[in-house]
């Protein structure tokens, strides 16, 4: 490779870690090995092979591809090309045309192969995308995808699939095969034209200030509070792998641990048989047992996004206790540990069991509004012996307690009851005390922990289950 080349590859392997994706040196070695060998002008076979020396989870592809097409874009300004959109008689763009070209162009396999899909969307975002701002030209993808509306191209890209007509005359393209692989070309539409807009305006603003908005978080960043459904289920897909990771280290500090402590006394005692030179040492036996888990989660509205996925992550580690309950609310509490019984298949449908827990726990007898106070002093009265010295105590919410009162005193009690008590908060901490935020009231008490993604999730969860190893030692 040249020099240049190296240091292009370089700056890239920068960004993305940048960006949080980790990559060792040896990645880097791989990476230039790969590209030294690979055709550099065959686009995808660069992204592949990058892809392939540089990422070490699949739930960080969509990150990286965003970020190769940044530093290594299709073209530079606008793409020439052979042909032209189609249009109405008056010279505008033709959008049933536009729509109906590119459902044959999707359904069309060699279409991506041969370049005239490409072309067809570096037409659509010149044409439909286009317009003028306060520093000149610019580009929108939202303008362009608003003007085709890909989604609504599924039944035409299936009927294109299709070929013709139907079985025992029904109509083309209604079968299952067909619209998924349809679905399947509306989203890579939909990306093509975000990703040409993406490089379109790069060559006007530069690639580092269109890197700030264009290039999602990753996955196990995206904020809890502001996911969408899209990015719900990109974090959903960390959860499983997060749980392992975290039980794979607990497993390892438990073997390390088997042992229990030295035992100082027993070991000097011994000793004596070897005038005093401790040959073998002696350990305390370790304490037995697994200990108790209760978590009151508040699911009120975007807040129940946040419970949902802990609540998920703490089921996946559940064997590292001897036995979990759930209690949630809105302004009132209820226990709902039998919505997440493992026998009645939750884990395979966790949403649905949250939707049925929501539906019909007895969690919201007031105005509906979250209420911590209500919660704390109910708990106490109605469930407060359920917490025992064995037992930790694990609070999700916001905080947000719509200026009720907080009946912190209730919250002292539960603490005081559990050997350990923490509270997770998907608010940033810079927040906590602002409008009717109770949460530096409730920190007066409690452990509280910042928690607004997965990363910090699964950092705290894994600290709460060191803590917890490290007292039973």
């Amino acid at each position: 490779m040249t020099v240049p080349l190296v240091a292009h590859l370089t700056d890239f392997v920068d960004e993305l870690r940048r960006r949080g994706i980790e990559v060792g040196p040896s990645g880097l070695i791989d990476a230039a090995s790969a590209v030294a060998v690979l055709d550099l002008l065959d686009r995808e076979q660069l992204r592949e092979g990058l892809a392939t020396t540089l990422l070490s989870d699949s739930a960080h592809r969509g990150v990286f591809d965003r970020v190769f097409d940044l530093w290594f874009p299709i073209a530079l300004g606008k793409r020439t090309v052979t042909t032209d959109l189609p249009r109405t008689e008056d010279g505008e763009v033709d959008i049933d045309g536009v729509r109906e070209m590119l459902a044959q162009l999707l359904a069309d396999d060699s279409a991506e192969g041969d370049g005239r899909l490409g072309e067809a969307v570096a037409m659509i975002v010149d044409a439909l995308g286009r317009y003028e701002s306060t520093r000149g030209e610019a580009f929108s993808a939202y303008q362009a995808l608003s003007a085709v509306s890909p989604q609504t191209l599924i039944a035409a890209i299936a009927a294109a699939m299709a070929g013709g007509p139907g079985d025992a005359g029904e109509r083309p393209g209604t079968d299952p095969l067909h619209r998924a692989a349809a679905r399947a070309k509306a989203a890579d539409l939909r990306a093509a034209i975000e990703s040409e807009t993406q490089r379109r305006m790069a060559d006007r603003n530069g690639r580092d200030r269109v890197g700030e908005y264009a290039v999602p978080p990753l996955p196990e960043n995206i904020n809890f509070l502001s996911a969408g459904a899209r990015e719900q289920l990109e974090i959903r897909r960390t959860i499983a792998p997060l749980a392992r990771l975290l039980a794979a280290k607990l497993e390892i500090r438990r073997r390390r641990a088997h042992r229990g402590a030295v035992d100082v006394r027993k070991t000097l005692r011994a000793s004596m048989s070897t005038g005093g030179v401790p040959i073998e040492l002696s350990h305390r036996k370790p304490r037995p047992g697994r200990p108790e888990l209760t978590i009151i989660c508040d699911v009120s509205g975007s807040v129940a996004g946040f419970s949902q996925f802990t609540l998920r992550l703490v089921y996946a580690l559940r064997q590292q206790f001897s036995k979990v309950r759930v209690f949630a609310f809105v302004d009132t509490v209820d226990e709902v540990t039998d919505f997440f019984d493992p026998s009645s298949g939750a884990e395979n449908d966790f949403g649905a069991a949250m939707h049925e827990m929501i539906s019909t726990a007895r969690i919201s007898t007031r105005d509906g509004h979250s209420d911590y106070g209500h919660m704390l002093s109910g708990f106490v009265a109605e469930y407060g012996e359920t917490l025992t010295h064995r037992g930790a105590l694990l609070i999700l919410g916001d905080a947000r307690n719509n200026f009720h009162d907080t009946a912190l005193g209730a919250l002292r009690e539960l603490v005081e009851r559990a050997r350990h008590a923490y509270w997770l908060n998907p608010e940033a901490q810079a927040h906590w005390g602002t409008g009717d935020s109770a949460a530096d009231v409730y920190a007066e008490a409690i452990d509280m922990f910042e928690c607004r993604n997965a990363t910090q999730l699964g950092r705290v969860i894994a600290d709460l289950l060191h803590d917890r190893t490290s007292h039973r030692q």
